[in-house]
């Protein structure tokens, strides 16, 4: 019993110093100079015209493009691609292009089944995500766009 306890005494010593080793001492010893911390240079930043708002529309959503009665899309065009263009063209038409911006981003995470994953950012609402799949439901969109910019 005796050889046993010694023995794991001597593993758990082992381990201390092995950790102790590792970390790196908090106090400098008076053989070290001290370590200045890296200084992290500025980066540029800039304030935004779209400062109001950012719509991202998820580019990875549906292939399948919207064939609905109200609205038929050139061939090739994807559901995501139609609907940036599309707010992009409401937007610039109402005069709140500037104010907001439309980006293409990848995957959200959200993979909606036939249905196109959107983000809105405004600075007083903050982030919402919505999920839309149909002429109606971007109009509802855009009229929430509206309704929040005034």
């Amino acid at each position: 019993m005796n050889k046993l306890l010694k023995r794991i005494l001597k593993l758990i010593k082992q381990i201390f110093q092995q950790f102790s080793y590792n970390e790196q001492p908090t106090v400098p010893s008076s053989n070290r100079p001290l370590e200045t911390p890296a200084i992290i240079p500025p980066i540029p930043t800039f304030a935004p015209q779209w400062q109001n708002g950012l719509i991202l529309v998820c580019s990875q959503c549906t292939v399948e493009q919207f064939s609905d009665s109200y609205h038929r899309v050139s061939s090739g065009t994807t559901a995501s691609e139609e609907l940036q263009k599309w707010l992009k063209s409401r937007l610039k038409f109402d005069r709140l292009w500037g104010k907001y911006r439309v980006v293409s981003t990848s995957c959200l995470g959200v993979c909606p089944e036939e249905r196109v994953a959107v983000v809105l950012y405004h600075n007083v609402v903050g982030q919402q995500c919505f999920i839309i799949s149909s002429y109606s439901e971007r109009e509802i969109l855009y009229s929430y766009i509206k309704r929040i910019n005034h």
